[in-house]
């Protein structure tokens, strides 16, 4: 039974970290990420689709993303979600491509992105210790329920503190991954 809820646990943090990452790659940096397109929708025949659906996004080089659309007839609709998307780049079509430049971040900027991703991961933190208080809950029950010792319950509640420590390792790992990123010129 105990097993359960730490596999549980292990799953429920998992997710947590993975939301994390996705939360994190939204996050400006100096360099190209075809991620700060993911959330742009474009009014296609009636529906709103995503742009990778609708078009090719490459990176030819660390500072520029190109998006290439299949069908030509969209090309300003691309460029008018890109502008509402507000992902702080200013799109320059030409009739057959959009082009992204990224221009290098500035002392400042790279401190407000360093501020918004610490602020996020300690919100994804706070994430990983309420799936932990609601496993330890669990385990009470249990408890309670007779189900399980109380030696049981407090081997169990150590090692969800144990898979608790594990995950919020992870969590300050993809931090430091992050900052390093945001400082790299």
């Amino acid at each position: 039974m105990l097993n359960e809820i730490y596999n549980d646990a292990k799953t429920e943090m998992g997710k947590v970290i993975t939301a994390l990452k996705g939360e994190l790659a939204k996050v400006r940096t100096g360099r190209a990420n075809p991620t700060l397109l993911d959330n742009i929708k474009i009014e296609y025949y009636g529906e709103k689709t995503l742009l990778r659906q609708i078009a090719g996004i490459q990176i030819p080089e660390p500072r520029l993303i190109v998006i290439q659309p299949w069908d030509k007839t969209i090309i300003n609709n691309i460029e008018k979600a890109i502008l509402e998307g507000n992902i702080g780049v200013t799109p320059q079509n030409d009739g057959v491509v959009i082009r992204l430049p990224f221009p290098p971040l500035s002392e400042e900027t790279r401190r407000e992105s360093l501020k918004i991703t610490k602020q996020t991961t300690e919100k994804y933190k706070v994430g990983v210790r309420n799936v932990r208080h609601d496993e330890i809950e669990m385990i009470k029950q249990m408890e309670k329920d007779k189900d399980i010792t109380e030696d049981e319950r407090g081997k169990g509640i150590k090692e969800i503190d144990k898979i608790t420590g594990e995950f919020i390792s992870k969590i300050d790992e993809t931090l430091k991954e992050k900052e390093k990123e945001i400082l790299s010129i």
